[in-house]
Parts: C-alpha cells; sequence; structure tokens
C-alpha cells in the first residue's frame, strides 16, 4: 500500500511543507521511505477547524450510527492488518506475533466502546421529579446527562504503534463520546499512523459522518504539538509517554486562557513486594516471573515492575542469584528507537552512581544499534529512602531489588512510593492478611493493585482501570484503558424546569431506548 507522507485533514491530503523526516528501521538503521512531511501551524488551523464544524453533528449523532462508526474503524484495520503489520514491525522493531495481537487489541476495544455506545447508559442520565408542594420552597424537575465536551487532541504513543496511537483507546473512547479528534501522530512510526488514519478516514466516508470527525498530523517538531494543545478549540488532551512530555503538556494546557484537561499517562516503576513466606517457598519460580516480565518486549511496557521489595535473608539471596542466572541467558532486547536506548542507558548510569546501588544482573557487553541488554540492580531500604532518583521510572529491561531490614521498614517503602499505575503483591493466604495494612497503603499510591502474578497484562474490559496518582497520571480520577475511559471526553449538564419536548432523548419521560437512569435515587429502566 502506497503512503504518501502527507498530513490527512479530513478528506483531504495537506499540501506539502518544506520540512521532511523519515522513519529508521530500529533493527537495521536504515531510513525508511518514503519522505514525511513535517505539519505546520496552518495544518493545525485546518484539522481543528473542520473538528469544530463537525461538532455539533458529530454529538448529536444516533447513539447506533456511532456504535456503526467505531465498529467501521475496525473492518478498515482488519482489511489493511498485512501492511499494517508490516509496516509497523519495519518501523518498531517489534515482532509480527506482538503486532498482530496488539491489531487484534486495537480492534477489539473499538469494538467495547461501540458495544457501549448502542447500550446508551454511559450517559448516567439522573432524573429528579418536581416536587411542587415541599416545604418550605418547591423542589424544581431537575435532570442530568453526559454529553460531549468538543474537540480532542489524542498524541500517539511510542511504545504501542497501534492500541495508544492513531487508531488505539483514546480515540476510540473520544469519537464514542461524540467528540472529533485530531491526532499528532508519533515520528517513529509515521507510515503505521498514516496507515491507521487512512482506516478511521475511510470509515468517516462509509458512515457519512462529517469531515472534521478524524485528522492527522505528523511531524517530529515539538512546537507541533505545543501549536495543537493551545488551540482553542481543542477542549482536551488524551497523551501516553515520558513523565517530561507529559507534563510539559500538562503545563501548556493549563497556560491557556482556557484551562483544558490533559489526560497523560506517564512514568510508573510498577513496585512488587515478595512477602516472607511466598519468596521462602516460591523464590524460583517468583524469580523466573520477575524476569519474564521485566524483559517482555525490551521492558517497553508502563507496567514492567522496576522495583522489587522484600525482606533481607537467605531467600531473598538466592532469589537474587536464580533472577541473576536466568538474566544472564536473555539475549539483547530491541529498543523502539535511538532516543528510548539513549535515555535507558543514562537512566541505568544514574542509578549506578548513587552509592549504595550495585548492578547484580544482566549481561554487562555493549550491545550496538537500538539493542540493550537487560539489567538488574540491587540496594537496600535505607538507600532508597535517601534518594529518590530509585524510585523514577527507567523505561526498558531493568529493575531494582531492595531489601528491607523488617515488615516495618517495607511498611515505610510503600509509604514512600510516588504515584504508580500498579503495584504487585505476591504472599501466602495468611500472610496476605497479616500485610492487611500495606494494601491500604497501596490503594492510595496505585491505580490497580494485584496479588499474585505480574502487571505487564493490562486486561481491556469494563472494570480495568489504568491510571494513578501523579506522576503516573495526570489526574488520578481517570482510566485510559476500559469502557469508563469515555468519562474523559463528557461532562454533565444540567436540564431545569425543561419542557418535555426541549430534553434530550435520555431524559425524557418515556424511556424509549430503554437506558439505565437514576429516577429519585433508584436505578431503573422504567419510564418515568
Amino acid at each position: 500500500m502506497c503512503l504518501t507522507g502527507k498530513q490527512l485533514i479530513g478528506s483531504s491530503y495537506a499540501s506539502p511543507g518544506n520540512l521532511t523526516f523519515q522513519a529508521v528501521n530500529p533493527e537495521t538503521g536504515a531510513a525508511l521511505e518514503p519522505l514525511f512531511y513535517e505539519g505546520t501551524s496552518q495544518d493545525v488551523d485546518r484539522a481543528v477547524a473542520l473538528a469544530e464544524k463537525a461538532f455539533d453533528t458529530c454529538r448529536a449523532t444516533d447513539n447506533r450510527k456511532r456504535g456503526e462508526f467505531l465498529e467501521t474503524i475496525a473492518t478498515e484495520l482488519l482489511t489493511i492488518e498485512g501492511a499494517l503489520v508490516d509496516r509497523a514491525m519495519q518501523e518498531t522493531g517489534l515482532p509480527e506475533a506482538r503486532l498482530v495481537g496488539e491489531l487484534g487489541r486495537t480492534v477489539n476495544q473499538l469494538k467495547l466502546f461501540a458495544q457501549l455506545v448502542k447500550d446508551g447508559s454511559y450517559v448516567e442520565a439522573r432524573i429528579d421529579r418536581a416536587f411542587p408542594d415541599r416545604l418550605p420552597v418547591p423542589k424544581p424537575d431537575i435532570r442530568q446527562i453526559l454529553i460531549a465536551l468538543g474537540p480532542v487532541a489524542v498524541f500517539g504513543a511510542s511504545n504501542f504503534p497501534l492500541a495508544f496511537s492513531v487508531a488505539g483507546g483514546d480515540t476510540a473512547a473520544a469519537l464514542a463520546a461524540g467528540c472529533p479528534v485530531v491526532v499528532k501522530g508519533h515520528p517513529a512510526h509515521p507510515g503505521t499512523s498514516e496507515l491507521a488514519g487512512r482506516a478511521i478516514r475511510n470509515a468517516v466516508m462509509k458512515c457519512a459522518m462529517p469531515e472534521g470527525t478524524f485528522s492527522l498530523i505528523q511531524g517530529r517538531s515539538q512546537d507541533l504539538g505545543a501549536v495543537l494543545v493551545l488551540h482553542s478549540h481543542i477542549k482536551a488532551v488524551a497523551f501516553t509517554g515520558s513523565l517530561a512530555g507529559g507534563r510539559a503538556l500538562f503545563d501548556l494546557a493549563a497556560s491557556r486562557p482556557e484551562p483544558i484537561p490533559v489526560y497523560a499517562e506517564m512514568g510508573s516503576v510498577n513496585p512488587v513486594f515478595l512477602l516472607p513466606q511466598a519468596l521462602q517457598e516460591h523464590g524460583d519460580s517468583l524469580a523466573k516471573g520477575v524476569v519474564e516480565s521485566v524483559t517482555l518486549g525490551a521492558g517497553q511496557f508502563c507496567t514492567s515492575p522496576g522495583l522489587l521489595f522484600a525482606i533481607k535473608g537467605p531467600a531473598l539471596e538466592n532469589f537474587v542469584q536464580k533472577a541473576e542466572e536466568l538474566l544472564a541467558k536473555k539475549p539483547p532486547g530491541l529498543m523502539l528507537h535511538r532516543g528510548i536506548r539513549e535515555k535507558f542507558e543514562q537512566g541505568i548510569e544514574r542509578l549506578k552512581d548513587i552509592h549504595g546501588v550495585v548492578r547484580v544482573g544482566g549481561n554487562t557487553s555493549q550491545e550496538t544499534g537500538c539493542f540493550v541488554s537487560p539489567v538488574l540492580l540491587q540496594t537496600d531500604a535505607k538507600v532508597f529512602f535517601e534518594n529518590t532518583r530509585i524510585g523514577e521510572e527507567v523505561f526498558g529491561p531493568s529493575a531494582v531489588v531492595v531489601g528491607c531490614d523488617s515488615k516495618e521498614e517495607m511498611m515505610t517503602a510503600a509509604q514512600n512510593l510516588q504515584g504508580q499505575l500498579t503495584a504487585t503483591v505476591h504472599g501466602r493466604d495468611l500472610e496476605l492478611e497479616d500485610y492487611a495494612e500495606l494494601f491500604r497503603v497501596l490503594e492510595r499510591r496505585v491505580g490497580r493493585v494485584l496479588v499474585g502474578g505480574f502487571p505487564t497484562g493490562v486486561e481491556v474490559c469494563d472494570s480495568m482501570n489504568h491510571g494513578g496518582p501523579y506522576p503516573a497520571t495526570t489526574d488520578s480520577r481517570s482510566t485510559s484503558v476500559g469502557t469508563a475511559a469515555i468519562k474523559r471526553f463528557l461532562r454533565p449538564v444540567c436540564y431545569q424546569n425543561f419542557p418535555q419536548a426541549m430534553l434530550p432523548e435520555p431524559l425524557k419521560n418515556k424511556n424509549e431506548h430503554n437506558l439505565w437512569r437514576l429516577v429519585d435515587g433508584t436505578l431503573t429502566r422504567d419510564d418515568v
């Protein structure tokens, strides 16, 4: 499938600018054809103007039609599966099986949002009927629903070129809410982005959605993203990436005359707590699980475990020795691009420079290109308390083992954690009960708590929460995975004493679409 290298603005390709860039194969270092044109502020203005023009039509679109639109995007993506996966392999170095699975996830989350929208209850209709005889003052008729927020800017992620990029979960949630989307594609995989963007554009045309429902802007310049965030018609931003990148967008959005929400999913070290009995009885299997989780995808998952807490003793020593043996057998992993590889090496060097942090596992040979070897470091809780850098994310295949002198010191370590996406606890049944206070501490610091297993799989479902307190995200009340993600792009509107004919359909007395509604405090599908 031929790539144009141009911007996709509504139904047209943007005229080329003067600056160009190319994708690079991280495995070979070879530049990939074609040249891609750097987007301009004029491109952003055109895309956002179209999105603003389309907004009222998008938000008023029948739920069934909007659901069918999302399903059509999924179908269009599957139609180009071969070309899409092949290009993503070239631009990211990720294996075919991983990308086929990621495309399946992308398609499934589009279908999940389609189902949510078709049901219609996501608007969370609330009805409090009037009580004119109430004393001392009458009670008015008050009704509320959630409505679409406005045009949304989505920034594609580097580590998930499909599921968290152009047609990923942020785009799916915003479109499901009735918000037009302008995507800033990640410059590391512009060909993948264009192919996915064209699939969405095809769905827009096939479903007769307004032209400005979707646009894709490409470019390497950070200024381009800033122009998009600062545009007065953009009403929310979704981002997955580094703490520095997410915080920069957050600060920009807050500096606007009209500040807007930024839903940025950023850094996390996803601590794992290995309780004494579990470590004593299952040390070898835990070591294997940790190594597999840390090295999965060369550690380029936002839920990769980067901190391991355990109480000092022979069981911990055996665990570290086993992990070291397993890591030594692991081949170098391919990072997504040279910039990520360089930041990983810099992060490891910063950790090694801390007095009391030692490297205990991983191949020490110097890798070339975008390849890196996994790294295991070790320290103790006192060093951890004195050096906040140990608790900062190093994106890639590494973890730090923190030895604690006692249960109390482990609890203090948990209390010293920054906000995280996940925390995992391994322990026997009675042991877990003995550490009940640990879970109460973790609830305040993470978005998802696991008992057993490892956090590097994020299930796309109604009950998933993929978020957490800062710096894991900029808004701990939201998730970027699962159907609850739609709430990021909705806002409540209340209608007081409205005539029936003027009310939005979900708030009328007659419940035509059989929605779940909160009527006078009772959840029901009955007519009012």
